[in-house]
């Protein structure tokens, strides 16, 4: 996932190629892209895309929130691959050298990996399938028709990856030239990548990466251990550190408590400040505000007989009013776009038809030209994409409608025709602003195919069509950004397409694999519980006002949503407007939204993370640009990697034996 693609994420700068630039190289020198790809390069991304699938997995059933692990990514293929050679050394074996297209190559592998876990629908649009989320969002409510769920399996969760997820690697790859050395087209995701790799492979970013190495080992270890020790704590219901009231009781029943987690500490120090205040600004407004003030109407506004997580009740607010936010927010960004790629498209072209027009290659830095080289070089024939396309797209069309009667043929091949059109807009506009529309693109899609679909098979259908259409536009975009990334390390675009390629087939598997980890070890969709799976019940209710309309919301639903979905609009104006003093502070909506479902412990971690960062900032800059992408993604990496072993221990029915909980005290 590239930077706030779903839900946050993020704000990684870069662009500049000053900051990539270095003497030229001996072009010569550079390996054929065939030996760029190696075993042990293969065998580091399944490692490193596995660890980060588990991660994200959990991020994923949990607040829905991912931030952008693409440079952590990098930073762990190169301790992996440099963890290798120096064993080789000691045991007197000579190993081939590490070279940055090697870096590359596994830095694209394990996060195409990892990307299926992220953007699959485990935790928004497959999961919406499930029975349980069938339930939550109401049997009463007409357009959720009885029968319309799949529960999760993993045969055909892996099939219906692997049909999906191949055709977006092959939808823009004509046009990569015109995207990369043409457009020049800045990706700043994909550049901070090359920015990092780049300097892994210099005399002085060799020590620089040792300290970022040894920093995250340390915090690595860290983590791991304060999540094994925590665990001994919580033999119970609401037990343990993660349930630390720390600011009372009373807020500990709204969600305001601290609950130590090391990956959302992690994820603080990775996003934003403002998406990290946005999210803690959205807690109060709604746990600590609105929803207390709505329970004061039960009787009146929803029926007191009605338990809080009925759609009809409480849990009906917190979903609406979390759609109206994301959606005002997606649809102003969505158009905001639209319009902008278009204006770019448009002023490019009457820059090529002019006459003033400079000779392509002139005043070119040398260094310049020479990724231009190796970039053209490595070309990729256009029949491989355009047969690869039409091959997946028939196989898409013939399976899905088998594994998913509600959704016709015809609306596959429709959108099969229609993605290459929205997979440029969204790549184009990707490596403008950085930010990933895809998701946006599914909604249009989920909204579109549940009221074409009709109420018997509107909900399958508006899920599965948000799925098809969310893979091959995202999946292009990010190809896009791995592209610019491969250019400005000089990686062969051929290596680039293989290890995406590969990547993906890993992540069919594993992906699903780790979600069934989750699945069967935890109760994945329970309201009051840990994984909450929040974007699952969204998801669905969405399909759901696509069929019914606006009669499944509760009463004053409807003008709540209204409120929100304005504000989402007017936030995104003004910090387009706005002077630069004021729009630093506007909060983002698409972050706000996320509390509104899950709680307020989350965004508490988040703002942890966020503090630290800033003082660390205040205390030493220098430092801390080197050193927070290694402490964070230590802290990630340790808490997740404990989440195995404590998914098994559930699978065996082992529980800790002690549950520190938290009771007022009693008065006489």
């Amino acid at each position: 996932m590239r930077s706030t693609s779903k839900e946050g994420g993020g704000e990684i700068q870069g662009g500049d190629l000053e900051q990539v630039t270095e003497q030229p190289w001996d072009v010569k020198s550079i390996p054929p892209w065939t030996k760029q790809i190696t075993i042990r390069g293969i065998v580091a991304s399944i490692l490193i895309g596995s660890i980060y699938s588990v991660v994200v997995m959990k991020l994923n059933l949990t607040t829905g929130l991912v931030p952008n692990l693409n440079v952590s990514a990098a930073l762990l293929a190169y301790v992996c691959i440099q963890t290798w050679t120096k064993a080789l050394q000691k045991a007197n074996i000579v190993s081939t050298p590490f070279t940055r297209q090697e870096n590359t190559v596994i830095q694209t592998c394990a996060v195409a990996c990892y990307s299926i876990a992220v953007g699959g629908g485990f935790g928004s649009y497959l999961l919406g399938l499930n029975k349980k989320t069938y339930e939550q969002a109401g049997i009463d409510t007409e357009g959720n028709v009885p029968g319309s769920y799949k529960e999760p399996e993993l045969g055909w969760m892996i099939g219906f990856l692997f049909v999906v997820s191949f055709v977006g690697l092959l939808a823009l790859v004509p046009l990569r030239k015109i995207m990369i050395i043409d457009k020049k087209l800045p990706y700043p995701s994909g550049t901070a990548t090359a920015v990092l790799i780049n300097g892994f492979h210099t005399p002085k970013g060799d020590k620089m990466a040792k300290k970022q190495v040894h920093g995250f080992m340390k915090f690595f270890s860290i983590s791991f251990l304060w999540s094994f020790f925590q665990w001994f704590y919580s033999g119970g219901d609401q037990c343990g550190f993660a349930n630390f009231p720390l600011f009372g009781l009373k807020a500990w029943k709204q969600s305001f408590y601290f609950d130590f987690s090391m990956t959302y500490i992690g994820a603080g120090m990775i996003c934003s400040h403002l998406v990290n205040l946005s999210l803690l600004l959205g807690a109060v407004l709604s746990w600590g505000i609105m929803w207390p003030l709505i329970l004061e109407r039960k009787g009146s506004w929803f029926p007191a007989t009605l338990s809080e997580s009925s759609m009809r009740s409480l849990t009906g607010y917190k979903v609406f009013v979390s759609i109206a936010l994301i959606l005002g927010d997606g649809l102003y960004n969505f158009l905001k776009i639209l319009v902008f790629t278009g204006r770019s498209i448009y002023t490019a072209l009457n820059k090529k038809n002019s006459r003033t027009t400079v000779p392509e290659g002139e005043n070119e830095p040398l260094d310049h030209l020479q990724r231009n080289e190796v970039f053209i070089r490595g070309s990729i024939p256009l029949w491989v994409a355009c047969v690869g396309y039409m091959f997946f797209s028939v196989i898409s069309i013939i399976v899905i409608p088998i594994m998913f009667p509600a959704l016709r043929w015809y609306y596959v091949l429709v959108a099969y025709v229609l993605a290459p059109s929205l997979s440029f807009c969204n790549a184009y506009g990707a490596g403008l602003t950085d930010m990933n529309m895809a998701y946006n693109y599914g909604k249009v899609a989920l909204f579109t195919l549940a009221a074409l679909s009709g109420k018997e098979n509107g909900v399958v259908a508006g899920l599965i069509g948000c799925g098809l259409i969310k893979s091959i536009v995202s999946t292009s975009s990010d190809l896009m950004h791995d592209f610019k990334t491969g250019h400005l390390t000089l990686t062969s675009p051929r290596s680039m397409l293989v290890s995406q390629g590969v990547g993906t087939a890993i992540g069919c598997v594993v992906a699903p694999l780790t979600f069934f980890l989750f699945y069967t070890a935890f109760d994945v969709g329970d309201q009051n519980g840990e994984y909450k799976a929040p974007y699952a019940l969204i998801y669905r209710n969405m399909a759901i006002l696509g069929v019914e309309g606006f009669s499944a919301l509760p009463r004053h639903c409807l003008q709540l949503c209204y409120g929100f979905f304005a504000f989402a609009v007017s936030a995104n104006l003004t910090r387009d407007v706005a002077p630069e003093n004021v729009r630093k502070w506007v909060p983002l909506p698409m972050a706000m939204a996320v509390p509104f479902l899950v709680g307020a412990s989350f965004a508490i971690d988040m703002c942890v993370g966020t503090l630290i960062v800033y003082v660390w900032h205040k205390l030493n800059g220098r430092k801390a640009d080197l050193m927070v992408p290694a402490v964070a993604s230590g802290l990630i990496c340790g808490d997740g990697l404990w989440i195995l072993p404590s998914a098994i221990l559930a699978l065996a029915k082992i529980k800790p034996g002690i549950c520190m909980s938290f009771f007022p005290t009693k008065t006489s």
